[in-house]
């Protein structure tokens, strides 16, 4: 497939409008969200859809999540449980993906929906990407804006970096600031599963639930029995948001010819070794803001392993870690 030069535009009045005519005539879009940067297209144009698939190199099972301007907008495309409701009147705009039952007239691309009679919806909080769906009126699949698998941007130049020629159109719209992607949850039945740890966290779901948050498994439906079969949301790849490098969790110490990615106190390691830190102080907020800029920046150092500190494994470090435990999976190919 050929793909045209993309261009990165200031999220200015003209560089909206630009982005909005590329989006429905077709074409996509990157776009800058709390969590990062997305790569959008028309939910409702199969071939728009496709196009997103082609460029990410993405497996055709994995869904995409629509993103929509408002609770009105969502309604209309899912049905919605009161728990679902309440979640959505709760946290959006912001980091959280409902999976709902989609209705019988649901114009999402069946593409977009991996086949599903389930999609994934979110409202971003962010005002280019609020301002972009309020001009199209249409729904927009939008998946991280970085090749499959990889690590997923927060800056402009990340998407240009990974994507090349593979877009239109990329708006600028600086530094995300949450740094990584939304929580996902499983609204399907009656209770809501959490299928992915993401920047809305548990302790804050759960006390608007009043209940504890259970996990989402195997046994809670057919399609996360296979690894071929279609994923009920994005990003549950076992190998995924991965760097060249190799990544070892945990380190307690670097080795020779490891870069280092400190949390907190320095791990001890070679003088030379390239090295940075995700908070220095052990903040989890900043350290989710920095984590995918700082494994893009120790992955172009050009050595073969990135040894990582512990992360804590409440509030945010449970989103860390569990995109640094896919990070550090075993890859296939």
């Amino acid at each position: 497939m050929n793909f045209e030069p993309s261009a990165i535009s200031p999220s200015d009045e003209d560089g909206l409008a630009k982005a909005a005519r590329i989006l429905l005539s077709g074409g996509l879009v990157a776009l800058p969200t709390e969590t990062v940067y997305g790569l959008a297209a028309d939910a409702t144009n199969d071939q728009a859809v496709a196009k997103i698939f082609a460029a990410k190199g993405r497996p055709s099972f994995n869904p995409l999540i629509a993103h929509v301007a408002s609770l009105e907008d969502a309604l209309a495309l899912g049905h919605f449980t009161p728990a679902a409701l309440a979640l959505a009147k709760a946290f959006w705009a912001g980091p959280l993906t409902l999976v709902v039952p989609t209705r019988a007239d649901c114009p999402v691309s069946l593409l977009a929906r991996a086949g599903l009679d389930s999609l994934a919806i979110r409202i971003p909080a962010h005002p280019v990407a609020l301002a972009l769906l309020q001009t199209v009126k249409v729904p927009l699949a939008a998946p991280s804006a970085n090749r499959s698998g990889h690590v997923s941007p927060t800056l402009a130049r990340h998407v240009a970096e990974d994507l090349g020629q593979r877009l239109d159109l990329i708006l600028d719209g600086g530094a995300c600031t949450l740094g990584v992607e939304s929580t996902i949850l499983d609204c399907t039945g009656d209770m809501p599963l959490l299928l992915r740890p993401g920047g809305l966290t548990r302790h804050a779901i759960e006390a608007l639930l009043q209940h504890p948050l259970a996990l989402h498994t195997p046994a809670h439906s057919k399609t996360m029995q296979s690894e071929q079969a279609p994923l009920l949301a994005p990003g549950l790849m076992a190998s995924h948001y991965a760097p060249r490098a190799k990544v070892r969790l945990n380190a307690k110490e670097a080795l020779p010819g490891e870069a280092i990615l400190d949390f907190g106190p320095s791990i001890p390691g070679p003088n030379s070794a390239p090295r940075l830190s995700l908070s220095p102080s052990g903040n989890l907020i900043e350290a989710a803001a920095q984590l995918f800029a700082a494994l893009r920046q120790l992955d172009a150092s050009g050595c073969p392993t990135i040894a990582i500190a512990p992360i804590p494994a409440h509030d945010l470090g449970e989103a860390i870690n569990d995109r640094l435990a896919r990070a550090a999976a075993p890859r296939s190919g």
